[in-house]
């Protein structure tokens, strides 16, 4: 590798943590845009509406508490972003909704949905599922019922949990958020 301008590698290091640092923040202005008057930003300096230290701090004990919280949902999904996989925590939350619903209709038209989006081969969103789990999805799409995604849900649940969650908490965003919801001079400005 060439270092032009006299740059050492701990220069362009130094330069690299700078870039990452501005990018997680411009993602942290952008998280949780409630709508076009509120940013995330705004409401966490609002007390009635930001997480509490202790809620940032929950976060990080378990993976249901993370994804229970609005705004640590809201965070994590920034994450995984950042990561490129964000179609696990779309296609968790798609099929959280989908178990809600009553009607057959609504069922078979959501499953077919979900199957477009997230299952099928080449789907706009594929998400990593084996041969077999993706089989009996499609073996279930005759006569879906609210569980057809649940094998596939969990698999997607447990790879989050053991992989995207532990870098996520000790992810510079989370560092941030903490040091957002302590009120520290240091966390992002608007």
């Amino acid at each position: 590798m060439a270092f032009t301008d006299g740059m050492t590698p701990t220069d362009l290091c130094a330069e690299k943590k700078g870039i990452k640092r501005k990018t997680w923040k411009n993602r942290i202005r952008f998280l949780l845009k409630t709508n076009s008057s509120h940013s995330v930003l705004h409401l966490m300096r609002n007390k009635s509406y930001r997480p509490s230290a202790d809620d940032v701090n929950q976060w990080a004990q378990s993976f249901d508490n993370l994804l229970t919280h609005k705004y640590g949902k809201a965070a994590f999904c920034i994450f995984l972003k950042s990561e490129f996989c964000e179609e696990n925590i779309e296609f968790w939350t798609a099929c959280e909704d989908f178990r809600n619903l009553r009607s057959h209709k609504e069922v078979t038209s959501k499953a077919n949905s979900i199957y477009e989006e997230f299952v099928k081969n080449d789907a706009p969103k594929e998400i990593n599922l084996d041969f077999h789990t993706r089989n009996a999805i499609v073996q279930s799409l005759r006569d879906p019922s609210v569980t057809s995604f649940l094998a596939a849900q969990r698999k997607i649940y447990s790879l989050m949990e053991n992989n995207s969650y532990p870098r996520f908490i000790h992810s510079d965003l989370y560092k941030e958020l903490c040091a957002a919801a302590r009120g520290d001079g240091k966390h992002i400005t608007s």
